[in-house]
């Protein structure tokens, strides 16, 4: 190869022997692997046995078909709905990947610049870099000069530098240094200079295409998915339990009833006959006791929200990220961007006699002249029309200062002398208007020792005393503290000889103060996600000073006790050492990429719920590893492919949204899960009672599939659409283990399912309600009645579950589809009274009856504040 890179005929050659630059694709989820998926599902599991069993007693002739479609058409919709919410959502975010991964480059080819897809490049091409151009590969710098922002590989903010490689440079034995001021790493962005660089490592082989091939699934369980598991197991011992109890206990019945136990076991047709109804009695308890309604109401749910956090900048790759996310313990984030605004802004102007000024619009008229000057004439970056186009990090930041603002007629620039690191300024000579002078711009420590006046406010030059410059070191000292980094501006009268300022005589225009300032309202973000019980860690890359100053403006340092880590601190620590005092740790400057990932199984080891949030090829590890990554929308397509959730608008207030949503949706499944339990629970009951105080089908197959499968459906519906209320925020993070079903779920379970059940009991067993209906041989009014009571006691329950206190139509006015979808139900019971028959057993009831239904349907609302308002006098006390 020469200077001018390769021949077509040798590009050829390098393709066909070490390949392109295309970085090869994790595997993709299809919508069926998916849907496969979905179906390991523990609830999903148990109602694909209950679908089998059903479907043997089907062909056997004594199984129920009606019921046996129920159970399937739940199982396909409740997967069907999840995968494609996730199959979509996961769609949308392939666009935005393939988007942004459309770079095109610019090569030497046959002595000719061309322009290439970037994985067209092979091993050997020169491939011509420019200001703003992202690094599309791993090389050497051949010809040129220029300025990486390298932060997305190593998270460091500081520009690296990067000069020509001599003729003997070797790349090495593979061994990672994002400082070699030869090497070039693709990911990197050139924010100054321009310059040729040869294509060494391409592809997979360069450091960013190794960290894509890291992200495997290694995934743990979500601890939505843990305590399911759990709920999934107990409802299974109770429901196959109670299955077989009560198939041994109708089987004792029955011989009981009969008169002679042994006559009755040797009476086999009969027998085999009682022992199948028996059986078929026990299924139905195993059906009824598995929450059908729940896939569905979490696919429902979540689908919900996911469409609710995409208007609130929020993209969830996957279903999971949300619930975990509401869940998490511990949060480790990136400063730049997410939790400062990620650019850099001008916060002070400080004259030689201490006066300091806010922005730029309130400086006076000959200090606004001379800082516009020193910004657009005094830089390397392209100026077009008085404005900077380009430039690096600081010098955009200045341009930003003086904003809109032209002189009338500017200045010539006759001589530039760039900054270098020697002497940490650059300054330009400038004419016009019948004047000839210097401006200069750099390090206050260095142009400070060589200025002896400064310009006043009215326009005058005054001396600078050795006192002034000793009250002005001590305020950069301060400012210094809150990581404020400062730039001096200043001007010279003369013609300078040579390309060096002369060592005294300058005049200070001001000094101005520069930082990436924290956004405001992640501030008050980070401050509720911290009373929401999330310990936030923030990851930088900043040196301890900036990281400390930053935190404290941030929120994240409050108490003497809170820990502040260097990564060298940290790699001296045992992982006991770390786990003992991970809980007081708030900041880690310094940081590396396997920090990150140490910090992040450290805190799983303590069954801890962590989130990370990224937005560089090297937080891709750690975000895969945490139980839920937020990758910046920003930041890398490796961090986006790692994280589960992506932060469109990279602000912190997106992820406090997110952590909010997360338990919304935990909350919403909490009630849905009371709910529907309580009927389950109640139906069990009442089926296992039944049968030992004279009751024949207390309630009928279909009129448990119409209960079981249509209502909880709907109710999914209902309790899917929850509104996301700020007081979620207040509740302690659940534990990670705990069961999802606590205590006081418990006890409104049980003591609605009891009460439930005694209302059935009254229906069926006392005459007094018996009389409230019309009579008829079959009882059929008071079956009916009994049947619309029921379904009126799980609607009113709902609005009991669906709020903690005793207002029961709190926040109702966010979530009407909750009363559209119980007045649904309502309707839908009223119209099968006229329309089931003996499908359903009913038949229709007159004004009277339905006054009774309707009171005993409203009783369980009374019952059930009696039990909260207990309840609140307990906690109270």
């Amino acid at each position: 190869m020469n200077k001018f890179g390769l021949t077509t005929e040798e590009a050829s050659k390098a393709l066909s022997e070490q390949g392109n630059n295309a970085l090869t694709q994790p595997p993709r989820e299809t919508f069926w692997d998916k849907l496969w998926e979905n179906f390991k599902d523990p609830i999903i599991r148990i109602l694909i046995l209950a679908l089998l069993v059903n479907v043997v007693f089907v062909y056997m002739g004594h199984g129920d078909w009606i019921e046996t479609m129920g159970i399937f058409l739940a199982i396909i919709l409740a997967t069907f709905v999840s995968t494609y919410s996730e199959y979509s959502n996961e769609n949308a975010f392939q666009k935005l990947q393939e988007e942004a991964s459309r770079i095109r480059c610019k090569v030497w080819r046959d002595g000719e610049p061309v322009e290439l897809h970037i994985d067209d490049i092979v091993v050997g091409d020169a491939v011509i870099l420019e200001a703003g151009d992202k690094v599309p590969v791993d090389g050497i710098l051949l010809d040129g000069d220029v300025k990486l922002d390298q932060a997305a590989l190593n998270g460091e903010s500081k520009e690296a530098h990067k000069l020509i490689a001599p003729p003997d440079f070797t790349w090495g034995d593979g061994t990672i240094d994002f400082l070699d001021e030869h090497k070039l790493f693709r990911g990197s962005v050139v924010v100054e200079g321009q310059g040729i660089m040869q294509a060494v490592k391409i592809g997979d082989s360069s450091i960013y295409g190794q960290l894509t091939q890291e992200l495997k699934d290694d995934e743990r369980d979500s601890p939505l998915k843990l305590k399911l598991k759990g709920l999934a197991h107990h409802i299974s011992q109770f429901g196959y339990a109670g299955g077989v109890l009560i198939a041994l206990a109708v089987m004792l019945h029955k011989a009981y009833l009969y008169g002679d136990f042994g006559a009755y076991f040797a009476n086999t047709p009969l027998l085999l006959s009682d022992l199948v109804q028996a059986v078929i009695l026990g299924i139905i308890i195993i059906v009824m006791a598995v929450p059908e309604g729940l896939p569905l109401m979490i696919a429902i749910v979540s689908s919900l929200n996911m469409k609710k956090m995409l208007r609130d900048n929020v993209l969830v790759r996957k279903l999971v990220g949300i619930e975990t996310a509401g869940s998490l313990n511990l949060l480790f984030t990136d400063k730049t961007g997410t939790i400062t605004k990620g650019k850099l802004e001008v916060v002070r102007f400080i004259t030689g006699d201490r006066q300091e000024y806010p922005s730029f619009d309130v400086l006076p008229a000959k200090l606004k002249a001379f800082t516009y000057q020193n910004v657009v004439l005094n830089t390397s970056a392209a100026v077009s029309d008085g404005a900077m186009v380009g430039g690096n990090m600081t010098e955009r930041a200045l341009s930003n200062y003086v904003g809109s603002y032209r002189m009338e007629e500017m200045l010539h620039r006759d001589k530039f002398i760039p900054f270098n690191s020697a002497n940490k300024y650059s300054w330009a000579a400038v004419s016009g208007n019948g004047e000839r002078y210097c401006l200069a711009k750099g390090a206050p420590e260095k142009l400070i020792l060589q200025t002896s006046h400064y310009w006043d406010a009215e326009g005058n030059r005054q001396p600078l005393t050795e006192e002034m410059k000793k009250t002005l070191d001590d305020r950069m000292l301060e400012l210094a503290a809150d990581a404020i980094r400062m730039l001096a501006l200043c001007t010279y009268e003369s013609d300078i000889e040579g390309d060096e300022l002369p060592e005294d005589g300058l005049t200070l225009v001001g000094i101005l103060g520069i930082r990436d300032e924290v956004r405001p309202e992640a501030i008050e973000a980070i401050a509720e996600v911290q009373d929401a019980g999330v310990q936030i860690v923030m990851i930088t890359g900043d040196r301890r000073e900036t990281a400390v100053a930053i935190a404290k403006d941030a929120g994240l340092l409050q108490r003497p006790n809170e820990l502040v880590w260097t990564s060298a601190e940290l790699a001296e620590m045992s992982d006991e050492q770390v786990k003992l005092e991970l809980h007081k740790l708030r900041v880690v400057a310094r940081a590396l990429p396997m920090d990150k990932s140490r910090l992040v199984r450290l805190a799983q080891e303590m069954n801890l719920v962590v989130g990370m949030t990224g937005d560089g090829v090297n937080d891709s590890p750690a975000l895969k590893k945490a139980d839920v990554g937020f990758a910046m929308g920003s930041g890398t397509e490796v961090a986006k492919e790692a994280g589960d959730i992506v932060i469109l608008d990279d602000n912190f207030l997106s992820i406090k949204q997110a952590i909010l949503y997360g338990r919304t949706i935990y909350n919403s499944i909490c009630k849905f899960i009371v709910f529907q339990l309580t009927i389950n629970f109640s139906a069990v009951a009442i089926n296992f009672i039944a049968p030992f105080i004279g009751i024949d089908k207390p309630l009928t197959i279909t009129q448990i599939l119409w209960i079981n499968l249509v209502m909880d459906t709907l109710a999914a519906l209902a309790f899917g659409g929850e509104p996301a209320l700020e007081k979620y925020l207040r509740e302690k993070p659940k534990d990670r283990s705990a069961p999802i079903v606590s205590k006081k779920m418990l006890s409104t379970i049980t003591m609605g399912g009891v009460y439930m059940t005694f209302i059935a009991i009254l229906f069926y067993k006392s005459s007094y309600v018996d009389h409230l209906f019309r009579n008829a041989p079959d009882h059929i009014y008071t079956y009916t009645g009994f049947f619309c009571t029921y379904i009126f006691m799980a609607v009113a329950n709902g609005f009991n579950v669906r709020v903690s206190g005793l207002n029961l139509l709190e926040h109702i006015d966010k979530n009407k589809g909750f009363l559209n979808v119980m007045a649904l139900i309502v309707a839908i019971q009223v119209l099968l009274t006229y329309v089931g028959g003996r499908i359903l057993r009913t038949t229709p009831l007159n004004l009277h009856e339905w006054s009774v239904v309707v009171l005993f349907g409203l009783s369980i609302i009374v019952v059930d504040l009696l039990r909260k308002s207990v309840c609140q006098m307990l906690e109270k006390k």
